[in-house]
Parts: structure tokens; C-alpha cells; sequence
């Protein structure tokens, strides 16, 4: 398939990707290792659950199942296509999903989690410190960096993307400042794109 934009900085590139149905990052479902820590924190509030933001929510699947378990949830995309597939997808969230830029964006408050799914990777490594960042800034003390992180210990130093990989040194060294990785564990339904280099983390705000 041809494609007119070639730069993931730019949101026409993934509103090419939108309207042409070219998404092999999404799953269409919610991932295992998800369901499994939003039924764990639910349990632990009272199904109350975080307050919430999801960066690059693309299709907003884990937006419906989260808002659904209770969670206070807003996702965001920068591509108003994306955006549109989503509200049109779950038109009765449609409100909690908006377009904006990740580095631009001011919650109402700082946020006590951030789920990472597809986002960090799609993003070329120079923007990477920035998306840690941020991160760090819209987050509580102790709040949490959880998802699926795409970690290749045979990436180069210019890896080809998106979906850009990382090394694991790399990824602690970019977080260990101001984050405390708190769980890592395998992913046994990955989508083709990633599997066997995707891991499910968790990073606590130092």
C-alpha cells in the first residue's frame, strides 16, 4: 500500500493510515495482561477506579473496557481521523475521547496512571526523553506508567518504525530517573507486529 506521508511527527501520516483501514497495531480487543491489572486495581478501590489518560488511543478499545470497570479515563490522539474512528466505534464515550497533542495536553489535575500501548514506539527514539518527560509531569508521586513496551535487545541505534523497538538498557536508563519499574512480565497474546519483543510494565512515579 502507498502512502503520501512518510514522517509519524506529522498527524497527517496516521490519518493516511485511518482512512486507508492500514492499522496492524490494533488488536480490535483488550489485552490479557490488561484485563487482568484493571480487574486487580478494581478490586483494591472498590471499583473506583484511577483517573486515567490514554495517549495515541487509536481505536479506544481499552478507553471502552476501562470506563466500563469503572475507571475515570480520557484517551487522546492527534489524528483526527483516528479520533473519528474512535467516537464513531463507542459513541457513548465519545466525550472522554479527544484530539490533542500528548506534549501539549493539561488534565484537569495531574493524572494517578497513564497507559501506554503503541504510543512511546511510534514515536522516532529523538522524542523519546520527551515522552518520559512529560510522563513525569503529568503524573502524581507514586502514580503509575502501565502497558506494553516494545523492547528489542537487537535494535540498532537508528531502529526502523514505527513501531520503533528498544533496548532494555536503553528504556531504564531513559526512566530510571524519576520512574521505579515495579513489574515486567511476558505477553502471551501480542499482535504479529510485536510479538516476542513486547513486555508488559509497570513504572511507579519516584
Amino acid at each position: 500500500m502507498d502512502f503520501a506521508t512518510r514522517n509519524p511527527l506529522d498527524s497527517a501520516f496516521w490519518d493516511e493510515r485511518f482512512d486507508k483501514g492500514f492499522t496492524p497495531w490494533n488488536r480490535g480487543a483488550v489485552p490479557q495482561n490488561l484485563q487482568r491489572y484493571a480487574e486487580a486495581t478494581s478490586e483494591q478501590t472498590d471499583g473506583n477506579g484511577p483517573v486515567c489518560l490514554i495517549p495515541g488511543c487509536g481505536h479506544a478499545y481499552e478507553l471502552d473496557f476501562l470506563m466500563n470497570s469503572g475507571w475515570q479515563v480520557t484517551a487522546i490522539d492527534f489524528s483526527p481521523a483516528a479520533v473519528a474512528t474512535a467516537q464513531a466505534l463507542f459513541p457513548r464515550h465519545a466525550a472522554a475521547i479527544l484530539q490533542a497533542d500528548f506534549f501539549e495536553y493539561r488534565p484537569a489535575s495531574r493524572l494517578e496512571c497513564i497507559y501506554e500501548r503503541a504510543f512511546f514506539c511510534a514515536l522516532p527514539p529523538e522524542r523519546r526523553a520527551a515522552v518520559v518527560q512529560r510522563w513525569a509531569e503529568l503524573l502524581k508521586p507514586g502514580g503509575v506508567v502501565f502497558g506494553f513496551f516494545f523492547i528489542d535487545e537487537d535494535a540498532g541505534d537508528r531502529p526502523k518504525g514505527p513501531p520503533f523497538r528498544i533496548r532494555k538498557t536503553q528504556l531504564e536508563a531513559l526512566m530510571d530517573v524519576q520512574f521505579e519499574r515495579i513489574e515486567d512480565a511476558e505477553v502471551s497474546d501480542s499482535l504479529a507486529v510485536f510479538e516476542g519483543k513486547e513486555r508488559w510494565q509497570i513504572w511507579r512515579r519516584r
